[in-house]
């Protein structure tokens, strides 16, 4: 009997120490993550050669997309692990958030992969949507693109009585209590198919076209080589975005093979699938740019970041090659 008595007291203490330990692992990686990003986005602040570049201005949007949409997956994620309870309208623009700025992510990388397009086959002749000056008609353009999608979701079914109910009492902050309807379950996965699909043929179009122009090219190899292997990065980046759908697989395999409770099982997917390759996606970007490794490695060991004179003009012919 006291066996019984004790069981419901020792469930409670080691669902605490459980949730503990995801929060313990997930904050510091978090802000280990946000101080790399502050690194790389003072390095661009600081240096005018940088923000000359269309491909440095687009990666740094991509690092301020995937800070917001960690920031609010995050939250999300103390939310839940707080069991913190909020009403709609509250918690709606936090999903807005980390909605808009997931789906943003793919169009950032097909946006970034033309950019090295229109650099190879435009060198002289670029259109002005694509110079750097103007480069944020199509920062611009992408932002709305992703923001209206979600809005035409949260509006589908706002009628519908499950909808309603929703909206007059606390709950808990996830998509799944608040996306009542199979129309926006379907809704959302032909969106997400749709970008994907999109976002893929244009880097597979991009890399294929740079690859034969690198075998018709006698000279110049090099960069037409860099920006081959920056659209190739790029795929590499998509299909790290792509891994945040295999969820359901991973949740049956488990099951499977394993006895994990349900939020266990949650939290591998979303620590492995969505917060990793968010982690991995800027910093390999990141680091594997000369230029750019060199200003971050700089700068993290405390050490001077200021050009001298007869190299600043080295390094700017770098980035216009690149």
């Amino acid at each position: 009997m006291r066996d019984l008595t004790e069981f419901p007291g020792n469930a409670t203490t080691n669902k605490s120490l459980s949730v503990i330990i995801k929060v313990c692992v997930v904050i510091p990686l978090f802000c280990v993550f946000l101080y790399c990003i502050a690194v790389m986005l003072h390095i661009f602040a600081s240096h005018r050669q940088y923000l000359d570049s269309t491909r440095y201005i687009l990666f740094a949007y991509m690092l301020i997309n995937d800070t917001l949409q960690l920031l609010s997956s995050v939250l999300l994620f103390l939310f839940v692990m707080g069991q913190v309870k909020l009403y709609f309208v509250f918690c709606v623009p936090v999903l807005f958030f980390s909605t808009a700025t997931f789906q943003n992510t793919p169009l950032i990388l097909a946006t970034m992969s033309l950019e090295r397009y229109v650099a190879i086959f435009y060198p002289l002749q670029r259109p002005a949507a694509w110079c750097s000056d103007r480069i944020w008609v199509i920062i611009l353009s992408l932002w709305l693109i992703s923001c209206i999608l979600p809005i035409v979701e949260y509006s589908i079914d706002v009628s519908d009585p499950a909808a309603v109910e929703i909206l007059s009492r606390p709950v808990l902050c996830k998509p799944a209590f608040i996306k009542t309807s199979r129309i926006q379950a379907l809704f959302k996965v032909g969106v997400y198919i749709l970008f994907f699909a999109v976002v893929a043929v244009v880097i597979l179009f991009t890399y294929v076209r740079i690859l034969l122009e690198t075998r018709k090219l006698r000279q110049d190899k090099t960069s037409v080589s860099k920006a081959m292997h920056t659209v190739l990065l790029h795929g590499f980046q998509l299909l790290l975005c792509v891994l945040a759908f295999t969820s359901p697989i991973t949740e049956s395999l488990i099951v499977l093979h394993a006895n994990w409770l349900s939020e266990d099982i949650a939290f591998f997917n979303y620590f492995c699938f969505i917060l990793t390759p968010r982690f991995l996606s800027p910093l390999i970007y990141g680091f594997r740019d000369q230029n750019l490794r060199g200003s971050i490695l700089k700068t993290i060991f405390c050490c001077s970041d200021k050009v001298k004179p007869g190299k600043r003009g080295k390094i700017q012919d770098n980035l216009s090659a690149s």
